[in-house]
């Protein structure tokens, strides 16, 4: 039942933070009941008849997930961080877009430096080694930044739709942004907040064999009712499905307005540059959507307690679990090969370089603001902004 803990690893994807239940899953037992000596055959591999061998114990599992997750958190560190580095260092790369792009990425930082170690550790040991505070922080901290990169990527189509579709002339100033950018964490911190009030920090007592250890696992209000399903699925429908919705209906009409857009040929070349940064935008939500697809799905089966007895059903979960996280390094990848200033600021960091006179606002890093501004002279018209 969704009360019980099986260690197999921090769920991150659907605002199910903790490790999926795969004890009492039949409903023999009372809901909220767990077997605590399946809890601790589990947690060290020492399966009753009728339970499979833990295959993550097999030392050669352990190096590849270290490895993966090691991985995933390394280039997520830097390419995030460089990220943030450019549009806090220059200048030319202030705008509403690049604002919105650093949001991402320091939700990304987030996963990578608060969710990644603690998964990883719970993942190899299954025991929950790191204190109560941290096991209602850690769930909290990580449906946080899952809410935050997706409500993010809605507002840059949103933004993006108002401006290209209906040509709208009044854009987003900077003040503006940053109120947005907080509105989506103050609304990700209320949607994540179950995560952590409805947690509980506790040691399981094996007496036959004086075995205690540590366990952090939900604990909602009424143990008999389907509050945790309910629960995550609200979060799966808030969270994946009706932004992916909204968003894909924004870059259809976008993509669609731009190639069916006739303009004189002096804006061939800002009509060319908008295409190309909607394309890069969109990618990074195709990319987005297609990393937690698997896990998404796989958390739901486990939710209707349709996978649980599954042979590798834990080995499974941590490999979805991995491709869902590897959408936390790819927007800079994605940045370095789809804009060319980007591509610059990595490469002049990486050379030790300084030469802002590189950046020329390409897509839409370029902006009618911004011309505007130069227009009117230094302390007239708005702020940059994206279109």
């Amino acid at each position: 039942m969704r009360t019980a803990e099986c260690k197999v690893s921090l769920d991150l994807a659907s605002s199910k933070m903790s490790p999926p239940d795969i004890s009492n899953s039949t409903g023999e037992e009372e809901a909220g009941e767990t077997d605590p000596l399946f809890l601790l055959n589990d947690s060290m591999g020492l399966h009753q008849p009728g339970y499979h061998t833990d295959i993550i114990k097999h030392l050669g599992v352990q190096i590849s997930l270290i490895t993966a997750y090691s991985l995933i958190i390394l280039l997520g560190l830097l390419g995030n961080a460089l990220v943030i580095y450019m549009i806090v260092r220059y200048r030319n790369m202030r705008t509403v877009t690049n604002f919105f792009i650093a949001n991402l990425a320091l939700a990304d930082l987030l996963v990578n430096t608060f969710c990644l170690p603690f998964t990883l550790v719970y993942t190899l040991l299954e025991e929950w080694t790191f204190g109560a505070v941290l096991c209602h922080m850690v769930p909290f901290a990580q449906a946080l930044s899952v809410h935050v990169s997706i409500l993010t990527m809605t507002v840059i189509a949103l933004e993006r739709y108002r401006c290209i579709v209906f040509h709208l002339g009044m854009r987003l100033t900077w003040h503006s942004s940053f109120l947005i950018m907080a509105f989506t964490w103050t609304v990700s911190a209320v949607l994540a907040a179950p995560l952590a009030i409805f947690r509980e920090f506790r040691y399981e007592e094996i007496p036959s064999i004086n075995r205690r250890f540590p366990v952090c696992t939900e604990k909602w209000p009424q143990v008999t009712s389907r509050d945790g399903l309910i629960f995550s699925l609200s979060m799966l429908l808030l969270q994946y499905i009706i932004p992916l919705a909204i968003i894909s209906y924004a870059y259809i009409c976008i993509w669609v307005k731009l190639r069916n857009h006739i303009s004189p040929s002096s804006r061939n070349d800002s009509i060319n540059r908008r295409k190309k940064t909607t394309k890069m935008l969109a990618l990074v939500v195709v990319v987005f959507a297609i990393c937690w697809l698997p896990f998404h799905a796989f958390q739901l089966a486990i939710d209707l307690d349709l996978v649980l007895r599954l042979e590798e059903y834990k080995l499974i979960y941590t490999v979805f679990h991995i491709v869902a996280m590897c959408s936390t390094f790819t927007n800079p990848l994605l940045y370095g090969w789809m804009n060319k200033n980007y591509r610059n600021g990595f490469l002049m960091v990486f050379r030790c370089e300084d030469k802002p006179d590189t950046f020329h606002l390409e897509g839409s890093f370029r902006t009618r603001s911004l011309r505007r501004t130069t227009l009117n002279g230094r302390n007239g018209g708005h702020p940059p902004t994206a279109v």
